[in-house]
């Protein structure tokens, strides 16, 4: 095997993880004006992490009138700084407090909700902290960096009964949502495959020199649960190249597009029972996520899914249900492409299957806040998504068929593969995977 396979392999098979705890606090009320909602009305928002993401989400939290956006969390200062003026221009104030270190910000505040914009490895230390304070979560996809730091997000959401919406805003489109809702209903037949085709791999860039940390940066802090690396120029976008903090282009996408291949297909609360396949890892350098990737999943129902880069894929970028009478695809840009176009007009009747509709991702985790119902993506829904995904990168890196319970979330046929279900943390930095 390639140097990268061994080291993450030899990365992967450390120590279990422990426990992180945080203190219930009582969601707080906004105060201030802001337009006609009363201030027992607002929801008491905060941001963590407010790097291209975390400050995309924001400005849309920002435009609703019924949100209140009172503080900000990130180990960076320079986008502590623009968060914080951001904010404070929208509101025409300097109310905004900010935070490096979540943990602070997590004991200070009294929020009703708050937003997770931060790399993959501190996903679940964030989120499971975050519901354990009993706070409605808007979280980034992938929901983790692994299947079980996952399902312990999962557990601690459903735990402390909090809301919980993942930024696969893909449900909340209306090309993606009529893809979905004409396959559930049988438009294309019977479907036995399914292809998805997420973005080609970035090339490796070598191993730039030590660098000094910049002091706007908490490097530290940055790396967290990581091992400790010195640092090489790479923190906020690029990381996720490295596999200590994500898998690539793979598991960035995986929430996306997968996610729009189980809703088709009506497995959002399950998996795959076997997958397989091959990927290509660059042989030297501090990028290792693979360049190239290829990988077949099988479920109970003997319907396949491949997912592969997306010049691999016949269609390219996006999601392909094909069924025996025919194929639909879906991609961004407002794609909607069908074998005969005849059925993209097909209606959809009233006792047929009407997928839960959502027009705006963020509204629809602020209309759940007020209703307590299930939002468009859950985190049980999130968790299944990135399993196919973070499954993909399993096979590909022991090189073998592996079987799957997705009932159990275990290997059934490898032990091997279930020491990679998760991956070890660096102390102090623990988690609770029954939180």
């Amino acid at each position: 095997m390639k140097d990268s396979r061994r080291n993450f392999i030899r990365k992967a098979t450390g120590s279990a993880l422990g426990m992180i705890a945080a203190p219930y606090i009582i969601p707080g009320t906004a105060l201030g004006k802001n337009g006609a909602i009363a201030p027992s009305n607002r929801i008491v928002l905060g941001g963590i992490g407010l790097g291209s993401q975390g400050t995309s989400n924001s400005h849309g939290f920002l435009e609703k009138k019924e949100v209140q956006y009172v503080a900000i969390c990130d180990l960076d200062s320079t986008h502590r700084d623009k968060a914080v003026s951001m904010v404070n221009g929208t509101y025409k104030n300097n109310d905004c407090r900010s935070y490096e270190d979540f943990r602070e910000f997590l004991e200070k505040e009294k929020l009703d909700a708050v937003t997770i914009a931060v790399p993959d490895h501190w996903h679940a230390l964030v989120s499971t902290a975050v519901a354990n304070k009993g706070i409605d979560i808007y979280g980034e996809k992938p929901l983790a960096r692994s299947i079980k730091e996952a399902r312990a997000i999962v557990n601690a959401v459903e735990k402390n009964k909090v809301i919980w919406q993942t930024g696969s805003w893909q449900r909340s489109i209306a090309n993606f949502h009529r893809g979905a809702e004409l396959v559930i209903n049988g438009r294309v037949g019977k479907v036995n495959h399914v292809e998805v085709g997420l973005p080609n791999g970035r090339r490796p860039i070598g191993t730039p020199p030590i660098m000094k940390v910049p002091e706007e940066l908490n490097w530290e802090m940055w790396l967290g649960p990581a091992p400790a690396v010195p640092y090489r120029g790479v923190s906020h976008w690029d990381w996720r190249w490295i596999m200590d903090y994500s898998g690539g282009q793979l598991t960035d996408w995986a929430g996306h597009h997968i996610d729009i291949a189980h809703w088709g297909l009506g497995y959002d609360k399950t998996g795959p029972v076997s997958v397989e396949g091959n990927g290509v890892y660059p042989r030297e350098g501090i990028f290792d996520v693979p360049v190239e990737y290829d990988f077949t999943c099988e479920y109970i129902t003997g319907v396949t899914l491949r997912v592969a880069n997306e010049s691999k894929q016949p269609h390219g970028m996006g999601t392909v249900w094909y069924g025996d009478k025919g194929w639909i695809h879906v991609d961004r840009g407002d794609v909607i492409k069908a074998s005969d176009s005849k059925i993209l007009d097909e209606v959809i009747g009233q006792e047929e299957t009407h997928l839960y509709k959502s027009t705006d991702h963020i509204q629809n985790f602020l209309d759940c806040i007020k209703s307590r119902e299930e939002t468009i993506t859950p985190s049980e829904t999130a968790l299944r998504s990135i399993s196919v995904g973070l499954l993909g990168e399993i096979a590909m890196l022991t090189g073998k068929k592996l079987a799957w319970d997705p009932e159990k979330e275990e290997f059934t046929n490898n032990q091997f593969a279930n020491h990679l279900l998760v991956k070890p943390y660096r102390g102090p930095w623990k988690l609770d995977m029954l939180a």
